[in-house]
């Protein structure tokens, strides 16, 4: 699906965004019986031209959330509030927070353990050494290429890989990379690894992505419609990527994060996922538990062609965006004054 989004015109992604379960192999996510709504505050008071603003955005949508309110909420592209749009990598926090959940449930013992342990098809490959919380944090030491525009990345290979029969994927791809660190001991965005989490918490706990995420997220958070998570070759959710939700619903993840999890989580981990738990090496900035952080306290989830969420607990602040950049990584400079 990527190597098609990223041959794909800027118009012909405007309606692919919006409309994937039409295009892929997708598992629903339904929504719970009670709604959380959100009121209307106050508008916000802006020195700027708010859609001048969208436009040269290219977002499809966004809105802000303060004190549980929202703010401001504009959608463009074709883009609507009842409409649901493509997450990409922000779906990377969605499946870190379910580690967290079967965590709480006694599914994972412990982000000590090894990573062999809930996924034994790894044993004997470079994923012998590396833990729970290391896969979480993107610094298993384990090799790998995130470059877009590169047919021979590790993102594009995977994306073309054929499992043998009876093998998941995702697992099949992974276990033939080699080790270039220490485990524990470099930091590297790796897809990849996200994608074998969710294989993790698929294996721990018997159960689809899609369906451990409507009980313990979307149920609990209140979301206004259901959702949908892209599928694999071999039929596991990607959980690096590809889950549609309304842009409402992914403000209500975010007030569902500052709200401590409504139960659904352990005591302290929101507190440990949202903070620098890696260097990437930019100052200011680190990488927790699939969350980029800010040594402010606030902390995002970014997904390519301009998906994304920032949250500032200490303002009770929430902006989510979703959107359509010319190119997925925004050299062009769309997207830098977010």
């Amino acid at each position: 699906m990527k190597k098609l989004v990223m041959t794909a015109t800027v118009e012909q992604r405007d309606a692919a965004f919006r409309a994937m379960d039409r295009i892929v192999r997708t598992n629903d996510i339904p929504a719970g019986a009670t709604v959380r709504p959100l009121a209307t505050g106050k508008p916000l008071r802006l020195e700027m031209d708010i859609d001048a603003y969208v436009a040269r955005q290219r977002n499809a949508g966004v809105i802000v959330v303060k004190d549980g309110q929202i703010r401001l909420e504009r959608y463009a592209l074709g883009f609507s509030g009842d409409g649901r749009w493509t997450s990409f990598s922000v779906a990377k926090s969605f499946t870190s927070t379910l580690v967290g959940a079967a965590i709480r449930d006694g599914y994972i013992k412990s982000l000590e353990d090894k990573v062999t342990t809930y996924i034994p098809d790894l044993r004997g490959s470079a994923y012998d050494d590396v833990s729970v919380r290391q896969l979480l944090t993107m610094t298993s030491g384990v090799r790998w290429n995130e470059d877009y525009t590169d047919p021979r990345s590790d993102v594009a290979l995977f994306n073309q890989h054929k499992a043998e029969p009876g093998e998941d994927v995702t697992v099949s791809y992974m276990r033939k990379l080699p080790r270039e660190a220490p485990a524990g001991s470099k930091w590297v965005y790796k897809t990849g690894e996200t994608n074998l989490i969710g294989v993790l918490v698929s294996s721990a706990t018997k159960k689809t992505l899609s369906a451990y995420l409507a009980e313990k997220v979307w149920a609990p958070a209140g979301m206004e419609a259901p959702g949908f998570w892209m599928l694999g070759s071999t039929g596991h959710e990607i959980s690096g990527c590809c889950m549609s939700a309304s842009l409402r619903d992914y403000a209500l993840f975010w007030l569902f994060m500052l709200d401590g999890g409504k139960g659904m989580l352990p005591d302290m981990w929101i507190g440990e996922a949202t903070i620098k738990q890696a260097s990437i090496d930019v100052p200011g900035r680190g990488y927790g538990f699939q969350w980029w952080t800010y040594d402010d306290g606030s902390y995002a989830a970014q997904g390519i062609f301009g998906q994304g969420i920032f949250i500032d607990p200490k303002r009770r602040l929430v902006i989510a965006s979703n959107g359509n950049w010319p190119t997925a990584t925004d050299p062009e400079g769309v997207g830098k004054d977010r």
